[in-house]
């Protein structure tokens, strides 16, 4: 850990930094001169089209890959489940989902589903407003939650959620939900019960389960602090 520390950690940080800016960097150059949607206290970049969205799309895709090559994930297996059908054998067209829904084990499980899908996430509203992260969070379009906000002329999170959800199932150039039904980390081992906010809008879910092989310790946020992560 002390060997490390002094040579893995400083070369690990850097590549990390300089992937963050040069996604913020193409970020304000896909929303220049393109004004937000600001709607029910939300603010995001969300319903981009054309070249813009297709640049966010890629670009966030691998530069999330290689974040997640920085801090050690060399490489992902990924296995994919595919047993739909009519009963007789013969094979059916599959429905767009119009949300993801995922075990939430670590704080890495993030960068993983921006790699995968690059979906949009529920996160709150002082995210909006951090440095570099802040516009790469409205450009994921993500749905703020501004639990201070008393206002009744609001839909409120759960009904934007909903629209989203069901404009992704119908609309595939528009971004997938991305929500923890759980509403928590967990230690990867186990699955809590379900909140209902993925389920609501009655549109057709993909589930995706995370699983960290690891060797000497868990990266799951209930059991290490920030630092020992």
């Amino acid at each position: 850990m002390g060997v490390a520390l002094v040579t893995l950690v400083p070369l690990r940080v850097v590549l990390a930094t300089i992937t963050v800016v040069v996604y913020y960097l193409i970020c304000r150059m896909c929303t220049l001169f393109v004004v937000p949607n600001k709607e029910d206290e939300q603010e995001d970049f969300a319903h981009l089209g054309g070249w813009r969205r297709t640049v966010l799309y890629w670009s966030g895709r691998f530069l999330s890959r290689v974040m997640l090559f920085a801090f050690g994930f060399i490489w992902i297996q990924e296995c994919v489940r595919d047993n739909e059908g009519d009963g007789d054998g013969q094979s059916k067209e599959l429905e767009r989902p119009g949300v993801i829904i995922s075990n939430h084990v670590s704080h890495m499980d993030i960068l993983y589903h921006m790699s995968s899908s690059f979906p949009s996430f529920v996160a709150k509203r002082s995210v909006g407003k951090l440095p570099l992260v802040g516009l790469i969070s409205k450009c994921l379009g993500c749905v703020y939650v501004q639990r201070e906000s008393k206002s009744s002329d609001t839909k409120g999170v759960s009904a934007v959620v909903n629209e989203r959800i069901q404009e992704a199932h119908q609309d595939k150039s528009a971004p997938m939900m991305m929500l923890f039904p759980e509403g928590t980390t967990t230690n990867g081992d186990y699955i809590l019960p379900f909140k209902t906010g993925a389920f609501l809008a009655k549109a057709p879910v993909l589930p995706v389960i995370l699983k960290y092989p690891y060797e000497r310790f868990s990266p799951a946020w209930d059991s290490i602090s920030g630092v020992s992560s």
